[in-house]
């Protein structure tokens, strides 16, 4: 169907003008809520309260989600929002990595809150249209589109019956809908789910941006705990945000002087540095395959092992053979880092794109190790293939490769089989029946719409049925808290083990990646050590997400004197630079004190909203076995050396003349009780008493003493 006819099948419900809010400071102070079930359309202040304690981006999302819901809201109720917001630091362009927004919503996978951090141009576009955030509630009972005219001035609600579904075709189309020429698309964000995310709860939303190089629209994502099935269950077919465009200071920052001068020296380490250490230009995340595999992290067969001799099949070089090269590759405008890879007209294989040209965001990392060696398939044609799906269709990449995984870990098994699976042949390795299950999960249809359902619940289904043994599927299924592991093998690094479980939403990298800090560098030996950092690491990453930043221009290239700087895991340097943005943009006192005090406030807001959800106490905080030691027999055998090796100096307990179920048992006596020794130094660092509930003490001394908070906390005393 031709651009024109699509659009003659718009049906506008509801339109409303605003006065537009120039962003002062990096604010606007103004939210805009809209109600896709009643068609509200209004403005709200950001009361002063709020933006003192809550900042903006995540903070503002989740305060907002509490004050829309009940403690017993469900993901599915008309009253669960979706919020997007930004920060203050968001959408300047004179520094590295300012495009982020936060999503925050209930989640169908956790039945708590979550937050996903995404690039792309929706985010800055919204602050720019007068914004701070925009909140979605309701559901309608007709697919819509919402329409924010940040040149006009006016948002609109209408139904949208004739345009795709699916992320690729979608926001290609709306940005030829709303461009009037070639040269507005540029100007234009689509946030938009998927074909897959109305048949599960693993959905996640895409964010477009428009590469003027490539002439091409390109996603960016928001994965993570299914918002995107939120979305697509309140029937939003997308949100579209045109403003006039982007140049100069439209933050209408302090010092805009001292913001350039900062971003001089991170291009020039950019220019300089980037090829002698991560490559990012060239391959972005992707170049952590043979590092990870290298090793022993690199997860292979649903975290059973950490390399495989076959990982060079999809290691960095592959990856830097299909990218598009010199050309640049940001997801926000002024980024240099280039780290948005993409592969040119890949011409698709299977399913309904069969046959048509397309362009590929991506893989980064945790596509390749996900989808390829954690599901023992090294081919790249297939993980390119499937990342190309997993985003049209609305699927997060990491929660899929992760639920193939386990899938596939039980077919091997004998727990799954082929009448079990619909005919599906899904042993590891089996890259067509991998495939074919993603494309039913779209259709709706047959073992994909299980699978859709995330690693708790299928645990659950094969528990309830008969098909396993419980305690092997739990120790084997890579989630907690109900949310997918990333793809990082944790088991010999205790301090990653807190990283993935530890956390407030569940498994994702986003909050503490300490890997290379703990099991490399040997930069935290001790428990007081790795609690610092759990507590440290958490708080700063939290704080990219309350102002707007991406983590990668943090650490992902460091300056040539970083190794020798008191705290070089910390990159000082830069954390030096963060401080000097954020006073050039708000005029606000601040400092790297006074930036883990702000993260604190909302970190602790978040544990009490899962308190607040009947979550977020220490029996939540537990790890799946396979993420701390050898489940299997095979898995031990595997690295025999290593375990006997730590069963002698670790425990005194000599392995010689044991049998491997004996050591195992051992082994796994000594990893839980080191995880559970990691989690009473942690609690106590954070300000949290042995059951992982914040103290009103510290509260107090935090400032998040609010009394909704401490009503809450009380109930946990």
């Amino acid at each position: 169907m031709d651009i024109k006819s699509i659009k003659d099948q718009h049906k506008l419900l509801k339109n409303r003008d605003y006065k537009w809010t120039p962003l002062d400071k990096g604010y606007t102070d103004k939210i805009l809520y809209i109600n896709v079930g009643t068609t509200e359309i209004k403005e709200k202040n950001v009361p002063a309260i709020m933006k003192e304690k809550f900042i903006g981006g995540k903070g503002y999302g989740l305060r907002l989600l509490w004050d829309a819901t009940k403690p017993d809201t469900k993901w599915d109720d008309p009253e669960n929002e979706i919020i997007i917001s930004s920060g203050p630091i968001g959408g300047i362009t004179q520094y590295s990595g300012t495009g982020k927004s936060l999503v925050v919503s209930l989640s169908p996978q956790t039945g708590s809150v979550m937050d996903s951090n995404v690039g792309g141009f929706f985010g800055p576009f919204l602050k720019f249209s007068g914004f701070d955030a925009i909140e979605i509630q309701g559901k309608s009972d007709k697919d819509v589109i919402v329409f924010i005219d940040g040149i006009n001035h006016q948002v609109e609600i209408f139904e949208a019956p004739a345009e795709a579904t699916d992320s690729h075709l979608l926001a290609e189309q709306l940005t030829e809908i709303f461009a009037d020429n070639d040269s507005e698309k540029k100007s234009i964000g689509v946030v938009s789910a998927g074909s897959a995310a109305d048949h599960s709860l693993i959905g996640m939303l895409n964010f477009s941006f428009y590469d003027p190089k490539r002439k091409k629209v390109r996603l960016k994502h928001a994965g993570r705990g299914g918002i995107g099935t939120v979305f697509r269950n309140k029937k939003i077919k997308a949100l579209v945000c045109k403003i006039p465009g982007v140049k100069g200071n439209l933050n209408n920052v302090v010092d805009l002087e001292a913001i350039m001068e900062r971003g001089k020296r991170f291009n020039r380490e950019m220019r300089e540095l980037d090829d002698q250490q991560c490559q990012m230009k060239q391959t972005g995340t992707a170049h952590l395959m043979e590092i990870m595999n290298d090793h022993d992290l690199l997860p292979v067969m649903n975290f059973k092992y950490g390399s495989h001799t076959d990982a060079y099949k999809i290691d960095s070089s592959v990856w830097k053979r299909h990218f598009t090269q010199n050309i640049p590759d940001g997801c926000w405008i002024g980024c240099n880092m280039s780290c948005t890879k993409g592969i040119d007209d890949y011409i698709v294989k299977t399913g309904p794109y069969k046959g048509q040209k397309v362009i590929v965001d991506g893989p980064e990392y945790e596509n390749a190790a996900g989808l390829g060696s954690n599901c023992g398939i090294f081919d790249p044609e297939y993980v390119i293939e499937t990342n190309f799906y997993c985003d049209t269709y609305g699927i997060c990449t990491i929660t899929w490769s992760t639920v193939t995984a386990f899938i596939m870990e039980c077919f091997q098994n004998g727990i799954l089989n082929r009448e079990r699976t619909g005919g599906l042949n899904l042993n590891f390795g089996n890259s067509t029946a991998a495939l074919e299950m993603l494309h039913q999960l779209a259709r709706g249809e047959g073992f994909g719409k299980i699978a859709g359902t995330g690693v708790r619940k299928i645990k659950e289904l094969f528990i309830k049925n008969g098909w396993g043994d419980a305690a092997f599927l739990n120790d084997i299924g890579m989630e907690n808290k109900g949310l997918e592991y990333s793809q990082y093998m944790p088991k010999e690094s205790l301090a990653q083990q807190g990283g993935f479980a530890l956390t407030n939403k569940g498994p994702q990298h986003d909050e503490a990646w300490l890997i290379f800090m703990d099991m490399i560098n040997n930069q935290i030996p001790t428990f007081e050590n790795k609690a610092e950092a759990l507590h440290y690491f958490p708080m700063f990453r939290t704080w990219f997400g309350l102002v707007g930043l991406c983590k990668l221009p943090w650490n992902d290239v460091e300056p040539e004197s970083n190794a020798q700087s008191d705290e070089p895991a910390k990159v000082p340097e830069h954390v030096d630079n963060y401080v000097t943005i954020y006073k050039a943009v708000t005029g606000l006192e601040f400092d790297k004190k006074r930036l883990v005090e702000d993260s604190e406030r909302v970190y602790n807001f978040q544990r009490v909203f899962n308190l607040r959800r009947g979550f977020g106490t220490r029996i939540h905080d537990r790890q799946p076995y396979r993420a701390a030691g050898p489940v299997t027999k095979e898995e031990y055998e595997s690295r025999t050396e290593r375990y006997d090796k730590q069963l002698k100096e670790k425990t005194g307990v000599d392995p010689v003349g044991k049998t491997t179920e004996e050591k195992m048992k051992l082994i796994r006596m000594y990893r839980e009780g080191q995880y559970e020794r990691l989690i009473d130094a942690v609690y106590k660092k954070r300000g949290w008493n042995n059951n992982g509930v914040p103290t009103i003490e510290f509260l107090k001394k935090i400032g998040m003493d609010l009394p909704e908070v401490i009503e809450v906390v009380k109930n946990y005393q």
